[in-house]
């Protein structure tokens, strides 16, 4: 398994750079993969995204599909596109430290 060092902690991460430990995840480490995808600023709307991702994946086991996070955090497809452009739940599952979501190429 490879390693990689975000803001000064050294994590786990599969070869497509998805992190392998939830637990190794830290706020600080969500802001650096978030400017790594491209999204300078994680606003309080991206928050709520992650924290509902974060808790679906305390209780699944997983990230959720991108139907789960609309259904379940209140967010439209749209708000999810505009807050996490090109691949909004493969995007927000890497940066809230999860792995990839089932079904997301």
């Amino acid at each position: 398994m490879a390693t990689k060092t975000i803001c000064g902690t050294t994590v786990q991460v599969n070869e497509e750079g998805f992190m392998t430990n939830p637990n190794e995840w830290s706020r600080d480490i969500a802001v650096e993969l978030a400017k790594e995808e491209g999204i300078p600023e994680l606003t309080p709307a991206h928050w709520k995204i992650i924290e509902f991702c974060r808790q679906s994946a305390v209780t699944t086991g997983k990230a959720p599909t991108l139907r789960q996070i609309t259904s379940g955090s209140g967010a439209t497809t749209k708000d999810l596109f505009a807050l996490f452009p090109k691949g909004p739940a493969k995007k927000v599952a890497k940066i809230s430290g999860l792995g990839k979501p089932e079904g997301c190429v």
